[in-house]
């Protein structure tokens, strides 16, 4: 084989893949904060949050599905665990602020904010926001919780008019 044509498999190989995994991706709802490809969390392993204690950017290579929405993994046991049971590890609200759903919005969740409470990941919008929900978390999951029955199928934008 030549370099040309082992260049041009891989290319072609990456291509599919890529396709495939937007493809697949594109459907997200608006009940999970993803981005336009669909990608959840920015790419982190929600996993990682339970069994390394800390925010870890998954790879590209090792993807799940799960509510339409694309996750990323740092391994493959990450991965099966997820696979196994995607509740157990996918963030409250769909990733979403988790101070912000208690306000009745939808803010982006930032993986590096984060905490779990009760084997629930919350993410949040910022530190500060993050400081402030910490003040007052089972009075902010409370009124999130109560929120989310109301804006889950909403459009971000529009709980902003």
């Amino acid at each position: 084989m030549t370099k040309t044509t082992s260049l041009t498999k891989s290319l072609l190989g990456g291509l599919v893949f890529s396709v495939a995994l937007a493809t697949a991706s594109f459907a997200a709802g608006v009940d999970v904060n993803a981005s336009s490809t669909g990608l959840a969390m920015q790419g982190f392993d929600p996993v990682a949050y339970f069994t390394e204690g800390e925010a870890n950017k998954g790879s590209y290579k090792l993807t799940a599905t799960h509510d339409e929405a694309t996750y990323w993994f740092t391994s493959e046991e990450n991965k099966a665990l997820f696979e196994a049971n995607p509740e157990a590890y996918v963030p409250a609200y769909g990733g979403y602020c988790a101070f912000g759903a208690a306000m009745g919005f939808k803010f982006d969740g930032d993986p590096h904010q984060w905490k779990i409470v009760d084997d629930v990941l919350y993410l949040n919008l910022s530190k500060d926001i993050q400081e402030r929900w910490v003040t007052d978390i089972p009075g902010y999951i409370e009124k999130a919780d109560v929120n989310w029955e109301n804006i889950e199928d909403a459009d971000p934008a529009e709980l902003l008019q």
